[in-house]
Parts: C-alpha cells; sequence; structure tokens
C-alpha cells in the first residue's frame, strides 16, 4: 500500500512533468520561422551589464558588447560595477561606455538593474538588453534585436550557449522551454542575460523585482500584462563556463530558489488567469512546477526499477515514460552536441544528480542573498551555464 501510495504521488510528481518535456521538445523540432524583416526605423538601445566582482570577464564583456554594427550615437553601454578592483574600473572608463558605481549591503542583479535605470533616466532609450559580465555578444546583436522591436515585439530572450554537458543542458531548455514554446504558441523562458525589452516598461518594472530570481519576476511581470516574450533562435550569447561541481552546486541552489520563490509569489494569480484565458500565465506556473531535470533523470528509472520488484505490471508506465524521457531529450539536443566531449561528461551525472537533490533542502535564507558564481578569466570565456529549467 505504501509504494502504491508512493506511486500516485509520482505519477503527478515525476510522470506529468515527462510528459510536459515530450510534448515541447517534440513541437520544438518543427520547421524555424522566417526571419524578421529589416527593421524601418532604428531605435536607441542601451546594453546594461551588472557586474560583481567580475574583474576577469567584464572588460572583454563590454567591449564586445560596444562592437556592434549598429550607430554608437544609438547605442549606449553601461556597467554596473558592484566591487570591481581599481584597475578594472580605470579599464572599463577607457572604453566609450558608462560606469556606474554602485555598494549594496546585499547585492543582487535586481537592486544593480534598479540603480542603473534611476542613473540613466526614463528617457535614456527606447530598449534594453541584458548582459551578464561573462557575456560576449556579436556584431550584429543589437541590430537584430532592432528588427524584433520594430515589428512590435515587447521583450525578447536570445539564445545562450554553453559548452559540454551544462552546454548541453542549456540546448536542452533552449529546445523546451523556448523554441518548442514558441512553437506551440506560448511565451519564451526568460534565463537573467541575452534579453531585451521596451525600455519604459522595464524602467516601471524592475523595481518590483526583490529577490535573487529577477527574471522569473519579470516574465510574470510580462505574462500578466498579457505581453508576449519571443525567442531569437539564431542570435547567440556566449555564457562563460563554469568550473566544477562547488560552483554547479551554488548555481543550481540560486535558480532553484528563485524558481521556488517566483512559483509562491504567483500562484495566488493561477484562478484568475485562468478563467480569463491567460494559458501563458497558466503555462509559467506549471513550467515552474517542474522538478529540476537533472531530479527526473535520476528518479525516474530509479523508480521504474522499484516498481519492477514491488509492482510489476504497475512499472509499465514507468519504463514508458523513462523511454519518453529518452527520446525528449534526444529530440532536444542539437546533433552539435552529440560528440565525444558529452559522453565524459555524461559521467558526472550521477554526481549532479545528488548535487541537485541536496539543493532541495538548503534553500532557506536564499531568496534575497545573492550567491556569486566565481568568474574563471577570459580565457575560459567559451560558455557554460544553464538556467533554473535544468
Amino acid at each position: 500500500m505504501i509504494v502504491n501510495i508512493i506511486d500516485w504521488i509520482f505519477v503527478f510528481a515525476l510522470l506529468l512533468p515527462v510528459l510536459y518535456l515530450f510534448v515541447f521538445a517534440a513541437f520544438s523540432m518543427q520547421r524555424r520561422r522566417e526571419p524578421y524583416p529589416p527593421a524601418r526605423k532604428q531605435r536607441r538601445f542601451v546594453t546594461l551589464i551588472p557586474a560583481y566582482k567580475a574583474d576577469a570577464v567584464v572588460v572583454r564583456t563590454a567591449q564586445a558588447a560596444l562592437a556592434q554594427e549598429y550607430p554608437a550615437e544609438l547605442h549606449r553601454v553601461a556597467v554596473i560595477a558592484d566591487r570591481l578592483q581599481p584597475a578594472t574600473l580605470g579599464e572599463l572608463r577607457k572604453l566609450p561606455l558608462t560606469v556606474i558605481e554602485v555598494t549594496f549591503e546585499n547585492s543582487s542583479k535586481a537592486k544593480a538593474l534598479t540603480a542603473a535605470v534611476e542613473e540613466l533616466g526614463p528617457d535614456a532609450a527606447d530598449a534594453v538588453a541584458i548582459l551578464d559580465a561573462d557575456n560576449l555578444v556579436g556584431g550584429e546583436f543589437i541590430a537584430r534585436l532592432n528588427e524584433v522591436f520594430d515589428a512590435g515585439v515587447e521583450a525578447v530572450q536570445a539564445h545562450r550557449t554553453a559548452a559540454v554537458l551544462d552546454a548541453a543542458g542549456e540546448e536542452i531548455n533552449n529546445s523546451i522551454f523556448r523554441r518548442g514554446h514558441v512553437a506551440l504558441g506560448f511565451s519564451s523562458a526568460l534565463i537573467g542575460s541575452g534579453m531585451a525589452f521596451r525600455y519604459d516598461w522595464f524602467c516601471a518594472n524592475i523595481r518590483r523585482c526583490v529577490t535573487s530570481g529577477e527574471d522569473k519576476e519579470l516574465e510574470a511581470l510580462l505574462l500578466r500584462e498579457r505581453i508576449y516574450i519571443d525567442y531569437l533562435d539564431d542570435v547567440e550569447v556566449l555564457d562563460e563556463k563554469v568550473q566544477g561541481e562547488e560552483a554547479y552546486y551554488n548555481q543550481r541552489r540560486r535558480w532553484i530558489a528563485a524558481q521556488f520563490y517566483a512559483l509562491g509569489s504567483a500562484v495566488k494569480n493561477f484562478p484568475g488567469a485562468l478563467f480569463s484565458g491567460n494559458f501563458d500565465y497558466c503555462d509559467k506556473l506549471l513550467q515552474w512546477c517542474l522538478p529540476p531535470r537533472m531530479l527526473l533523470i535520476g528518479l525516474v528509472p530509479l523508480w521504474a526499477v522499484v516498481m519492477t520488484v514491488f509492482d510489476p505490471w504497475g512499472s509499465i508506465k514507468w519504463w514508458i515514460a523513462l523511454v519518453l524521457m529518452l527520446f525528449a531529450l534526444a529530440l532536444a539536443l542539437p546533433d552539435a552536441q552529440t560528440d565525444a566531449k558529452l559522453g565524459r561528461a555524461l559521467r558526472r551525472v550521477p554526481v549532479l544528480v545528488l548535487l541537485t537533490a541536496a539543493n532541495l533542502f538548503r534553500l532557506g535564507g536564499t531568496k534575497d542573498k545573492f550567491i556569486h558564481t566565481r568568474h574563471t578569466g577570459a580565457a575560459d570565456a567559451a560558455p557554460d551555464k544553464t538556467d533554473p529549467d535544468a
């Protein structure tokens, strides 16, 4: 009886999430739509780069942000410098950008971005792009964003890329939570960087973000207003590699906590969203209910084996769920990621499953606490981070 009770709990906690991933992974295989047409107007952009103790990488990021195929007088770059070294500040001030120095008792990206818009003022730009201090963008980045805003879109997420196992997770998320969602008419998920918004909307709403998961809060605010979030699959933002299990552990702890807090604060609006037909918002809440994918990878096969021992007939649905999960991951994973490096990285999966499970018991106090991910330098800037849905 105990096994049957747990089995029914797992149907909702594991089986339904697997079906959710499979459906959106399947739709992510649809032919990509045509790109946006050339813009009729060049808008004023500001690129904000929050930099907390990011001395090793922020100068290179700023240089890439400045090297745009877009009129310099219409694109302003601002680095929000939080506890950067004097030498780094000196290098940044040699560049044609704005340095906004901030100091907070408890630092967070939301606080840094709020300080930036207060410093720049409400009329500084028509649109704002957000980059992390370890992001690298190509020269067409702002021009491509301008095409999106020229078409009337108010929020957009670019394609953030990474490397090896973390890159595999990142690309799976891009397929399921971005390309697959957009293919079905739902909004793309935000990642926290490589995203852009209408500037006046951003100025009015970034002040409302109070946790370490400002991207989740921004998503909820956008979808409550029925503002669609598009996804630019062919505009890449390179993200610096995260080194080792400790960095993985800290990063996922912050992301899992952000997802839980976002769900807790937004779920009260679910009835109103459902009855008003705001299915984009409902889908977002459902997405935030999903367990971390690493837990699915660990628990689904484990429970299939347990049920085979105690209830062979009842185990059939779990073996089917395992096959669907493997199909979903295979459909979502780009061919470029399936190489020998991925095979070697997969050996880390058992450790990462345990670290993810451990994170679930260490979420207390992370709502307002900024857990810093140490950067390793420009040499490691070949990207490698994932997002909370991993």
